[in-house]
């Protein structure tokens, strides 16, 4: 069995001599590009997973999304046909021994929390197939009510956010040394052999200042910081929308700070990169979205796209697109991305991930330097970068809270409701955030005090004994006992 996803691009590029339109086929269909096909050793589409995928992609389900839900179907038909039973026909006892294969009898098994993610995609397959008449009942209980009702396949034990902060020491390592190739005393390293460090230094500061997601920040163009229209050391705010998660629209603030460290990137590294691509995007042209007029009042651009007049509202676009926008420049065809990389376009997931991977090798080469701080044992993501944003954020706001009801107090006079929901730090994190629920934002209330701080505080002390350590007092101890243990059998 194998995996392919709707790709229209792909399918106009290898025609099948005297076959059908196949991008003909795929428009009438409305098939979007991204859907997941599973096909058959006869390659032909296996069902009921397609007619899921389908739905799926009805519902406007990201293709990010229904590509890992596509593995975790193929594992589970796999394991089903090795069973001699399918998925219309499989029972409580197939579906617990593929539970128990996954967790426990795989070379590597899978914690519960990722199977817990599997059994999700479980549950939401077989509530397809009830709702279709394909099943007349699910193969497993419901237990539980209301919000919390969930399978029998599914541990149910609710896990909270992983939020992981650097202090302002780390962070600095994490993006002069790491990603900037610095000695850790702030001196040039010459043997630096990275890539582009001002443009990954800048990416770390944004992710910083701003509390963007990832994909939210690697997919800016330049239109939405203002490049060429606000003046130099004045902040940005434009609206981020289909990069977010669950596409929930949000504004964003850009202090003067992120886009000083945007604009030495600009300056200094990326008219290299525009330069060196321009040949390889020009015999690209027809692929790509070649922007001739940019409305920043509007936030709207306006070009070709697949051979005719477009226009789009930049918070409108999904990564795909904005992969593919160019815009006319001197040196021929140039990316409208912030962040470009070989080839001069947009730098995808992978890549960054890579680089932070490189930056933490290096991090770790300096780890014994006397002013590197503590590295933890997991290396930093810079999605860290946005539990860090958020935790500052919520230590200033809620310590410009406690001032002014103070102030308040002193004066006697009420809080109003308006007074309230602004004040809130909670609220206001969850805005700039774009969290989607209130409780994800609470999280972060958890993690205001370094444990390392207050616990060494809290028990200060505790470890000494008239000089000496408990652990000093144990080994005397044991070492008296032997003593005497030895004396005896002397005896």
């Amino acid at each position: 069995m194998e995996i392919f996803y709707v790709d229209r691009k792909q399918a106009a590029r290898w025609p099948l001599p005297g076959g059908p339109d196949i991008a003909g086929v795929l428009n009438y269909r409305s098939l979007p590009d991204g859907m997941p096909v599973l096909l058959d050793e006869q390659m032909l589409p296996v069902e009921p997973v397609c007619g899921w995928f389908r739905a799926l992609a009805f519902e406007n389900k990201q293709p990010e999304t229904m590509r890992a839900y596509a593995y975790i179907v193929r594992r589970l038909v796999a394991f089903l046909a090795e069973r001699g039973t399918d998925l219309p026909s499989a029972t409580e006892a197939d579906l617990i021994a593929y539970r128990r294969a996954r967790t426990e009898l795989e070379d590597c098994p899978v914690d519960e929390g990722t199977w817990d993610r599997e059994g999700v995609v479980i549950d939401r397959i077989y509530s397809y197939l009830l709702d279709q008449g394909l099943v007349e009942r699910r193969p497993f209980r419901m237990v539980g009510s209301g919000p919390r009702r969930r399978s029998s396949l599914r541990s149910g034990v609710r896990r909270e956010m992983q939020v992981r902060h650097m202090t302002v020491e780390q962070y600095l390592f994490f993006r002069d040394v790491g990603l900037g190739g610095q000695l850790p005393d702030g001196s040039v390293n010459e043997g630096f052999r990275g890539r582009a460090p001002h443009r990954n230094r800048a990416a770390l500061e944004l992710a910083l200042l701003t509390g963007m997601r990832l994909q939210e920040w690697s997919t800016l163009l330049l239109p939405e910081l203002g490049v060429g229209v606000r003046r130099r050391g004045d902040p940005a705010e434009f609206e981020l929308q289909k990069c977010a998660k669950y596409e929930l629209a949000r504004d964003v603030y850009v202090p003067p700070a992120a886009l000083a460290m945007v604009e030495n990137y600009l300056l200094l590294e990326r008219p290299e990169s525009v330069e060196a691509s321009a040949a390889s995007l020009a015999r690209r042209r027809s692929e790509l979205f070649v922007v001739n007029a940019i409305n920043h009042e509007q936030g709207r651009l306006h070009g070709v796209f697949e051979g005719r007049r477009r226009s789009f509202r930049v918070s409108a676009m999904d990564p795909a697109l904005r992969r593919v926008t160019v815009a006319e420049s001197e040196q021929g065809l140039e990316s409208l991305a912030v962040f470009v990389g070989h080839g001069g376009l947009m730098l995808g997931p992978s890549r960054w991930d890579q680089i932070r991977t490189d930056a933490w090798r290096r991090m770790r080469d300096y780890a014994d330097h006397p002013v590197a701080p503590m590295l933890p044992m997991r290396p930093w993501r810079f999605h860290d970068a946005r539990h860090t944003f958020a935790l500052q954020l919520l230590k200033y706001l809620q310590r410009t809270r406690v001032q002014r009801e103070v102030e308040r107090d002193r004066a006697r006079g009420m809080a109003t409701l308006g007074e309230h929901i602004s004040l809130n730090p909670v609220l206001t994190v969850q805005r700039r955030l774009g969290h989607l629920r209130t409780s994800s934002t609470y999280t972060y209330l958890r993690y205001l005090e370094d444990p390392m701080n207050y616990v060494d505080k809290a028990f200060a002390g505790w470890g000494e004994h008239d000089g000496a350590t408990y652990a000093d007092i144990a080994l005397q101890a044991l070492a008296s006992k032997r003593e005497e243990a030895a004396g005896a059998e002397a005896r």
